[in-house]
Formats: C-alpha cells, structure tokens, sequence
C-alpha cells in the first residue's frame, strides 16, 4: 500500500525472511511454516471479532485498533511468505473501487463458473 508504514513492512518482512529464527518473531514464523502463520491469523480473526463485539457494547474501541493491528500484521507475514505484499492488495482494492460489492462478487462467481 501507499503509506510508508506498508511499505516499511514490506522490505522488514522480505528482510526477516533469510534470517535466523532466534533473531525476531518473524523469523521464527516463516521457519515454522505456512501452518503456524495461517495458525496466527485464526488466532488474531478471533481476537479482533472478540474486541469488535465488546466494542459494540460499550467495550474499549482501542482494542479493536490494536487486533485488526495484529491481524493486519500477520496477513502482511502470509502474503510475503507467498511473494506478494501491500501493493498486490492495493492494486486489488483499486481494482474494486467504484464497483459494486454485488457486482464484484457476481463477477468472481462467475469468473469462477467458467
């Protein structure tokens, strides 16, 4: 994505990628493999639903900024671990902007369906 946050994560994460799994928490995910990065995401979904329905109930709206955080964060980890990054969700949500939601999920059915 556009803002220098995305893109700093973006070179990070490539950079942890090669490097030892005792010298940061990335390091050890990629070298723990696509199941214990997928494993992060279940755990940060479920974190953020958690927060989003306390938030909705009075809950602290803090919380639900720093889940989506982490989940945003592990996500940005699955991608590079597939080759992609921020932009290739830029490019996607570019794509989609402008265009219905019904429309757009009518298009990938039938993308789908060929």
């Amino acid at each position: 994505m556009n803002h220098p946050i995305f893109q700093a994560l973006d070179t990070l994460l490539e950079e942890r990628r090669g490097a030892a799994p005792e010298s940061s928490y990335v390091a050890s995910l990629y070298a723990k493999g696509m199941n214990k990065i997928l494993e992060k995401i279940g755990e940060e979904s479920t974190e953020l639903v958690i927060a989003a329905k306390d938030c909705a109930t009075g809950g602290d709206r803090k919380a639900v900024v720093h889940e989506a955080a982490d989940l945003w964060f592990h996500c940005l980890v699955l991608l590079k671990s597939l080759d992609l990054s921020s932009d290739d969700i830029a490019e996607e949500l570019q794509r989609r902007f402008g265009v219905s939601g019904h429309d757009e999920k009518a298009q990938r059915a039938s993308a789908q369906d060929s």
